[in-house]
């Protein structure tokens, strides 16, 4: 039973990272760009979904999906202000300024919060460990797992079926030839960065209440691991974002509980490592040539 609870535990916190990874991995499919920023608009997520809570006194839903519009909004922002100026530049341009904008938004956040950690009302949703035999299952767990599925599928849904998610491949696969098909490629970036970071911003507002505890720094880690996470997956595709934070949160857990804690991270990034050498376009990605 201890396995058992140790994969639902892994899972849940997988479901994190997928929901994160799934915002880099969009990005980089439609512009080649790694958004270092993505980890910092999750924290930027769970702090509006703790505004909505504290001062509008919402509940649950109304929360996350604040958490989703502010944190969407914030992702077209940073877009329009940071990148698209600097789109026809260098790829090392892009990534400092994604860099410089992660510091940015950090450090904005502690000006105007402060740097002590907050917490979620202990009434927007109630804990509670439901037992089966030995096995002990948070409902908070239970939650995380369903709201990614219901998003990822969304997801999936909107990227496949609508006219938007047939513009959005069109222009990863080609920007220019899109362009000359009439897609207007500037509203379709948009677009992608708003998802992406929407979805970021709901597992910035499941993660705040599930640990109840929120700071200007906590998106640094998780958006790290959730990159190796889209890295491992096979960044740029959607599915492979999913099963990249999946086994990042599985390996994450059964390393803690396992090995030790404090190997946790290093295993972690020791994974990315391993997967860059063995298949460095990631478990379900594609090879592709450059040409020269």
């Amino acid at each position: 039973m201890s396995f058992i609870q140790q994969i639902i535990n892994g899972l849940a916190l997988g479901s994190v990272y997928a929901l994160i990874a799934l915002g880099y991995t969009m990005v980089y499919g439609i512009m080649g760009l790694i958004n270092f920023a993505h980890g910092d608009i999750y924290m930027a997520g769970a702090y509006f979904g703790f505004l909505a809570a504290t001062t509008l006194h919402l509940p649950f839903l109304p929360v996350l999906l604040i958490a989703m519009l502010g944190s969407a909004l914030l992702g077209m922002l940073i877009e329009k202000v940071a990148y698209k100026p600097l789109r026809n530049s260098p790829k090392i341009t892009l990534l400092i300024t994604a860099i410089g904008m992660s510091l940015l938004l950090e450090n904005g956040n502690r000006l105007l919060s402060g740097p002590d950690p907050k917490s979620y009302p202990q009434d927007l949703l109630v804990q509670k460990t439901i037992a089966l035999g030995s096995l002990q299952v948070n409902n908070l767990q239970i939650i995380i797992m369903a709201v990614t599925v219901i998003l990822a599928v969304a997801l999936q849904y909107i990227v496949i079926k609508t006219k938007t998610g047939k513009a959005m491949r069109a222009t990863s696969f080609d920007m220019e030839a899109a362009q000359l098909m009439g897609i207007n490629v500037n509203n379709i970036i948009s677009v992608t960065f708003a998802i992406g970071s929407a979805l970021a911003g709901a597992a910035g507002v499941l993660v705040g209440i599930l640990y109840n505890r929120i700071d200007p720094y906590m998106g640094i880690m998780p958006g790290l691991k959730a990159f190796v996470a889209a890295v491992l997956g096979g960044i740029g595709v959607i599915p492979g974002a999913m099963l990249g934070g999946i086994i990042m949160g599985l390996a994450e857990t059964f390393t803690k509980a396992y090995i030790s804690s404090r190997l946790s991270d290093a295993i972690a990034f020791g994974i990315l490592i391993v997967i860059l050498i063995v298949k460095p376009s990631g478990i379900l990605g594609k090879k592709t040539r450059e040409k020269v």
